[in-house]
């Protein structure tokens, strides 16, 4: 029995030694120590050895075993390592290779057009305000002039999202915040979302406005004038000049509707000028001097402040700025639009 297992262990060790891979070394696991191996059938002859010599024949059968576990175990550790540098031989990166240009992404055109209206009336001193999107029902009509039988109150028009709650039809809602909220002299300009029951090529229900404010003692309509042309010229071009034509609005007066001379056509009417249409001007906002009643709901003296007030669609100002034709694509998320931007 000693002879067989000198024999078994001598064989199971160069089995072992020649295993060319981590499957070939588990055979041979098996095929030795394993409960029908090598080792167990030497061993199971070990019950017609005289008792005496069965310790002896014993420790033999372990001392194999144990070599035999060791010499599994390294050269599994050898094949395994083996294994992971060919992997990493065959998976490296070739740094020589040219790399891949990241993708950029740019700022949405509604974005920009913002940032540059805020930044041109943020030199006349004009600071940001911004108020919450989902607005009370007061603020947003009673304080501005807009009474309960307004046509612009109905269902088809405002979003109503509860009781005395709607979601904001203008950022007006935000110029009476301030006055409500601080003394004058004010000098704010108002961006954000706003929301009406309209959908076309030219009306969203989700759109953007900046609104302008400035209250304080004796501003005038030929101040209103002067700002808005600093803004048009700043926007448009040196070159560019404004008209006001009267208009209403209920939280002005007077009010007026504010054109600026074509930049296509150089405010030279032509039929085939496709941005004025052959009119020479684009209208781009509405402005007025604040209503009385908005001072007064505000707490402010009527006598002893005067102010102006415009506000603009932002999604105007961007499609005349880059020639878009239709508003939807601004909302449509498609990266052949905004890749152009």
């Amino acid at each position: 029995m000693l002879d067989q297992l000198e024999s078994l262990g001598t064989q199971a060790l160069s089995s072992i030694q020649s295993a060319s891979g981590l499957e070939a070394l588990e055979q041979v696991r098996i095929s030795v120590l394993g409960k029908k191996g090598g080792l167990s059938e030497v061993l199971k002859g070990l019950g017609g050895v005289p008792a005496a010599d069965r310790p002896r024949i014993g420790a033999v059968a372990n001392e194999w075993k144990r070599k035999i576990e060791d010499a599994l175990t390294a050269r599994k550790a050898d094949l395994e390592a083996a294994a992971l540098d060919a992997q990493i031989r065959s998976e490296r990166i070739d740094i020589t290779l040219p790399a891949r240009a990241p993708h950029r992404g740019a700022l949405h055109p509604i974005t920009t057009t913002t940032r540059r209206i805020i930044e041109v009336f943020g030199r006349l001193g004009f600071d940001v305000m911004t108020g919450p999107e989902a607005e009370t029902d007061f603020l947003n009509f009673e304080a501005v002039n807009i009474p309960k039988d307004h046509p612009a109150r109905d269902m088809q028009d405002t979003f109503f999202v509860g009781p005395g709650a709607v979601l904001r039809t203008h950022t007006s809602a935000v110029q009476m915040r301030a006055l409500r909220s601080r003394e004058w002299p004010v000098r704010i300009l108002c961006p954000g979302a706003v929301y009406r029951c309209d959908h076309d090529a030219t009306h969203s229900p989700m759109f953007h406005q900046v609104e302008g404010l400035w209250v304080d003692r004796n501003v005038r309509m030929s101040d209103l004038k002067g700002v808005l042309e600093f803004f048009a010229r700043e926007l448009f071009g040196a070159e560019t000049r404004i008209r006001l034509r009267p208009s209403y609005f209920p939280f002005v007066e007077p009010g007026a509707e504010v054109d600026v001379s074509c930049f296509q056509c150089g405010n030279n009417p032509k039929n085939e000028c496709r941005v004025c249409k052959g009119t020479g001007w684009l209208e781009i906002l509405g402005a007025g001097m604040v209503h009385p009643r908005l001072f007064e709901v505000a707490g402010y003296d009527a006598r002893e402040v005067t102010g102006f007030a415009f506000g603009m669609g932002v999604e105007r100002i961007a499609m005349l700025l880059h020639r878009i034709p239709d508003l939807r694509l601004m909302f449509q998320g498609d990266v052949r639009f905004l890749g152009q931007f």
